[in-house]
């Protein structure tokens, strides 16, 4: 059986979605269970077990020789919490004893790391784990994810295969419940049917026209085939970067999301919060060189082919994956 954490969630559905889609049901989905939103992205998918994200340990001591794999996607992702404790207690914490727990029991791991750990890209989008040590995030959650990864490559116990993957600006079906932390496209989706508009930040450097402020912005599907791709062939274990490889602008963004609407664009440049204005990021890039190595020869989606089936198979349609 395949353990999935934080499978309630956005990436944690669409990947128990993709397993049901080959026919694989025997799945132990793991969460906290207690945001009804959250819980519709399980609706119509198929697993053994549910189990409380608090429970999971115990249970995994008792049950671990019949866990093939376990993808640890569960974790905080909220970049605007302040608060130490609760990236210690969920995302540092957890995934330490999670990854000792596959070690002594022998079991191959993939977990969510964060393209957050580059922080202001001083080093590079490189995922060379000599620079680990020495990048600087933004916020706490960035820290925890980089703290754990310093951590994994400190540790002569190891699962017999792990993958950290580094993801970047993710997008797609199922994150109806993220709020505010949902992607851009998803936020864009929704000025544009409430206004008919959309507002993107002004660009506060010379050297960036209004909004060619630059991401890394990856397909949710594209995500979930490279943790397909790295379950069935465990390549070398170590850090991965989990993007495109190719950066592109909020403009273009807002402008696929205007013709898969098929509605007139119109784009309003506001101001950046000056609270957030001098740790805004003007460019990030995954270079995706390791997991070219690694075998993985698929294409990504474009920019506008993801907005395109994103807008028009799902938020137009209120479908989940």
């Amino acid at each position: 059986m395949i353990v999935i954490t934080g499978a309630a969630g956005f990436i944690g559905s669409c990947m128990v979605g993709m397993l049901n889609s080959k026919g694989i049901n025997n799945l132990i989905i793991v969460d906290d269970f207690s945001n009804e939103r959250k819980n519709r992205n399980l609706e119509n998918k198929s697993f053994t077990e549910k189990i409380h994200r608090n429970e999971f340990f115990n249970w995994l001591e008792k049950n671990y020789t019949q866990v093939e794999f376990i993808i640890h996607i569960g974790a905080r992702t909220d970049t605007a919490e302040f608060n130490v404790a609760i990236f210690n207690e969920l995302n540092l914490n957890y995934t330490k004893k999670m990854w000792q727990l596959c070690s002594d029991f022998h079991m191959p791991m993939i977990y969510a790391s964060s393209a957050a750990t580059y922080g202001m890209g001083e080093f590079g989008y490189v995922d060379d784990h000599s620079i680990v040590p020495k990048l600087k995030p933004l916020n706490p959650y960035g820290e925890s994810k980089n703290n754990f990864d310093k951590w994994a490559l400190e540790q002569a116990n190891q699962p017999p295969f792990w993958a950290g993957l580094k993801f970047f600006n993710v997008y797609g079906p199922n994150e109806f419940h993220k709020s505010r932390m949902a992607s851009v496209i998803f936020h864009t989706f929704n000025q544009v049917n409430e206004t008919g508009k959309v507002k993107l930040f002004r660009s506060h450097r010379p050297d960036f026209k209004d909004g060619m402020q630059l991401r890394d912005f990856v397909y949710v599907k594209d995500l979930i085939s490279v943790i397909s791709f790295l379950m069935e062939n465990k390549p070398e274990s170590g850090l991965y970067n989990l993007g495109t490889g190719k950066a592109r602008a909020f403009l273009d963004l807002a402008k696929a999301t205007f013709k898969a609407m098929e509605k007139p664009e119109n784009i309003e440049f506001i101001d950046t919060p000056i609270d957030i204005r001098d740790k805004y990021q003007y460019f990030t890039e995954a270079d995706m060189t390791k997991l070219r190595k690694a075998g993985y020869n698929k294409d990504f989606s474009t920019l506008e082919e993801g907005v395109t089936d994103y807008v028009t198979n799902y938020l137009m349609l209120a479908r989940y994956f």
